[in-house]
C-alpha cells in the first residue's frame, strides 16, 4: 500500500508543480516550486504565465487618474502608479485656496489613502514620466526631490496597459514674457504662490515713500482669460479684498483695481447667454473692468501690452499682478509619444471611443491630455446599409433601420444629437420626405441624404473635471470586466467586420456646471437647459462641491473653513 503510494507520488510530481509559496512583487507573481525534474520545468512556466497579472501603469493621479483607481479590482492586475504629486487635489476649488477662502490641506487628500485596497496592492511611485517607449511598452521616470536622494533618481517600468491620465500645461500661445511674469492657477502651488504675491501687493503698496500712481500700479490685478477659472478667481478676489483686506489696509482701499482681459466678445462664452449677461452685469456693479476683444501682444514684470480688435489699437496698462488662465496645451511627454505613433500633426492626443490610444492596442488615455476622435457615421453609411439590407433588396425599409437602430445610437452619439436639435421625435422621422410623408423604402443615396448632417454634431468633449472622472470610472469598468466581455460582448454591433464590440462606448453625462460670481452669489447651467442664477445657487454650489469630496476628511475640513471663514473672516498672513 505504501509502496503504491509512493510511486503515485513519483509520477504525479514528474508532471505537476507543487507551488509553495506565491507573492507578488513589483515586477508580477513569483512562485517558488517543489520539483527537481527536469519534464516539469516547462509545465512550471506555463502555470507561472497562466497565473502573472497583467501589469498596469497609470500616470497620473489627477481626476481621471484618480477615479480609475478608486474602482479598479486590482486583485486582477499588478497596479504601479507614477505622478509628481503624492495627493489629488481639488481643483475646481483651487480660486477659493488663492483668497484664503479654503485652505490648501482642506482640498487634497493623499494618494496612499486612496489606493488601499482590500483584496489586492497598488504601488505608488513619487516621480514624473518623461518618456513614454510604446514599442517596447515601457515608461521611463525621474524623481525630482529638492533634498539630496541617495541612489538613482531614474527608473523604468514595464508595462502591459498604459493608462495616460498626466493632464495638460497651462498654454501660453506663445506669448512673449508670459511664462516669466505671468502666476498661473492650475496647480495647488499655482494657488499658493498667488495667494502669497496678492499679499505682497498690498504690503508693497503699504510701504512709505511712494507715489499715488506707484500704489495703484502694485495693486492692479490683470485677470487674462474669461473663462470659469479666470471669471471665479476675479469674484473671489474681489470678495477677499472687500471684506477683509480693505479693513487691514484702510489706507490704500480706494486704490485697488481688478481688470478682466477677454478675447472673445462675452465672458463666460461657453456658458449659457443668460448667465454670460448676468455676469458682466454683476462685475460692472462690482467695479471689476472687463475688457473683451482684447488679444494679449506680450506681458513685462510693469505692464501688459494688448490690441483691441474693433479698433486695431494696441495699448499697454501697468500692472502689480497679472493672472493668466487662457486654456491649455499638450504635456511634452505626451507630445513626443504622439510622434511615435503617428499622431505628430495633431494638438492632442486621439483615442478611440473606448478611450483606447489610437495606433496603440495596450494604451488608454484620459482626461485633458486627450480628446475622442469619435467616428462619423458616413464613413461607415455603406457597411451600415448592407447589415440592415437584410434580404439584399438594395432597398431598406422602415422595419429593417429600426432592427439596427439601437446599435446605430450606441455607436454613433451624434445621430441622437442631430435628433433633438432637429426636433425629431423618433428615427422614424428620418425616413420622410420633404412634404413630411412616410418613406416605404429608400436606396442607398436616398439613405445617406437622410444621415448626411448627422456628423456635424459631433462635438470634442471640454476639459473640465466632470469629464475626467467619468472617464476614469467607465475605463475601470471596462478593466474590470475585461475577461468577462470577452466570451459575452455587450457593446454595439461592429458594422465594420462582423460580431459585437466587447464593451459599450463611453458615453459622457452632462450634470450642470456652476460658476461662483462673487458676493454669495453663483450661476449654474443644470440638465434640461435649466439655468439657476442668485444666492440659492451659492447654497447649491456649496453642497454639492461638498458632496464631490472624496473622502470624509476633507469634507469635514472644507466645511470647517466655509464656516471659518463666516466668522472671523479670511486670514491675510504671509505664510
Amino acid at each position: 500500500m505504501n509502496l503504491q503510494f509512493h510511486e503515485f507520488y513519483q509520477s504525479f510530481s514528474n508532471k505537476y508543480v507543487c507551488y509553495l509559496e506565491v507573492y507578488y512583487s513589483s515586477g508580477g507573481l513569483v512562485a517558488y516550486a517543489d520539483s527537481q525534474s527536469e519534464t516539469a520545468a516547462p509545465a512550471a512556466e506555463l502555470n507561472q504565465n497562466e497565473c502573472k497579472k497583467k501589469r498596469v501603469v497609470v500616470l497620473g493621479t489627477g481626476w481621471a487618474g484618480t477615479s480609475f483607481l478608486k474602482d479598479l479590482d486590482v486583485s486582477s492586475y499588478d497596479v504601479q502608479v507614477v505622478s509628481p504629486r503624492n495627493y489629488f487635489a481639488f481643483t475646481p476649488l483651487l480660486p477659493s485656496v488663492t483668497c484664503g477662502t479654503v485652505e490648501a490641506r482642506s482640498i487634497v487628500e493623499p494618494v496612499r489613502n486612496i489606493i488601499k485596497k482590500r483584496n489586492g496592492e497598488i504601488q505608488f511611485f513619487e516621480a514624473e514620466c518623461v518618456k513614454i517607449d510604446a514599442a517596447k511598452n515601457k515608461v521611463f521616470c525621474k524623481s525630482h526631490f529638492e533634498n539630496n536622494v541617495i541612489g538613482a533618481e531614474d527608473f523604468s517600468l514595464e508595462y502591459d496597459y498604459l493608462v495616460v491620465a498626466i493632464g495638460a500645461q497651462v498654454n501660453t500661445f506663445n506669448t512673449p514674457g508670459v511664462m516669466e511674469n505671468c502666476h498661473f492657477l492650475k496647480e495647488l502651488e499655482d494657488a499658493q504662490k498667488l495667494r502669497r504675491s496678492v499679499i505682497d501687493c498690498f504690503e508693497k503698496a503699504s510701504i512709505p515713500g511712494l507715489t499715488e500712481e506707484e500704489r495703484r500700479t502694485n495693486l492692479h490685478f490683470v485677470v487674462v482669460g474669461g473663462g470659469p477659472t479666470g471669471v471665479e478667481f476675479a469674484a473671489e478676489l474681489h470678495d477677499f479684498i472687500q471684506e477683509d483686506l480693505v479693513n487691514v489696509y484702510p489706507m490704500v482701499k480706494d486704490l485697488v483695481k481688478i481688470t478682466l482681459i477677454q478675447s472673445g466678445d462675452h465672458i463666460l462664452n461657453m456658458f449659457d447667454e443668460r448667465i454670460s449677461t448676468f455676469a458682466e452685469k454683476k462685475f460692472q456693479r462690482d467695479c471689476i473692468e472687463v475688457q473683451t476683444g482684447c488679444r494679449v501682444l506680450s506681458v513685462s514684470d510693469k505692464e501688459i501690452t494688448m490690441k483691441v480688435k474693433s479698433k486695431g489699437e494696441v495699448t499697454s496698462i501697468p500692472h502689480g499682478l497679472v493672472v493668466w488662465s487662457t486654456g491649455i496645451s499638450t504635456r511634452p511627454v505626451v507630445k513626443d509619444f504622439m510622434e511615435q505613433i503617428g499622431q505628430a500633426n495633431r494638438r492632442v492626443l486621439a483615442t478611440n471611443e473606448w478611450l483606447r490610444v489610437k495606433e496603440c492596442e495596450n494604451v488608454y488615455a484620459l482626461g485633458d491630455c486627450a480628446t475622442i476622435d469619435q467616428r462619423k457615421i458616413m464613413e461607415d453609411i455603406a457597411s451600415i446599409f448592407k447589415a440592415a439590407d437584410k434580404d439584399n433588396s438594395g432597398t431598406l425599409t422602415v422595419q429593417e433601420f429600426q432592427d439596427v437602430v439601437d446599435d446605430i445610437l450606441v455607436r454613433y452619439p451624434q445621430l441622437e444629437l442631430y435628433l433633438k436639435n432637429m426636433h425629431l421625435r423618433d428615427v422614424k422621422d428620418l425616413m420622410k420626405d420633404p412634404e413630411g410623408k412616410d418613406i416605404k423604402e429608400v436606396d442607398i443615396e436616398g439613405f445617406k441624404l437622410a444621415l448626411a448632417q448627422v456628423d456635424s454634431q459631433a462635438k470634442s468633449l471640454p476639459a473640465t473635471a466632470q469629464v475626467a472622472a467619468q472617464q476614469g470610472a467607465y475605463l475601470s469598468r471596462c478593466f474590470n470586466r475585461r475577461e468577462h466581455c470577452k466570451d459575452n460582448p455587450e457593446g454595439p454591433r461592429r458594422f465594420v467586420g462582423s460580431g459585437r464590440h466587447a464593451f459599450i462606448p463611453f458615453r459622457y453625462k452632462h450634470l450642470g456646471q456652476f460658476a461662483p460670481l462673487g458676493g454669495e452669489q453663483a450661476a449654474a447651467e443644470l440638465p434640461g437647459d435649466w439655468v439657476s442664477i442668485g444666492r440659492s445657487t451659492q447654497w447649491l454650489w456649496y453642497s454639492v462641491y461638498a458632496s464631490k469630496q472624496v473622502s470624509w476628511r476633507t469634507r469635514v475640513l472644507l466645511v470647517s473653513d466655509w464656516t471659518r471663514r463666516f466668522v472671523f473672516g479670511r486670514d491675510s498672513s504671509r505664510i
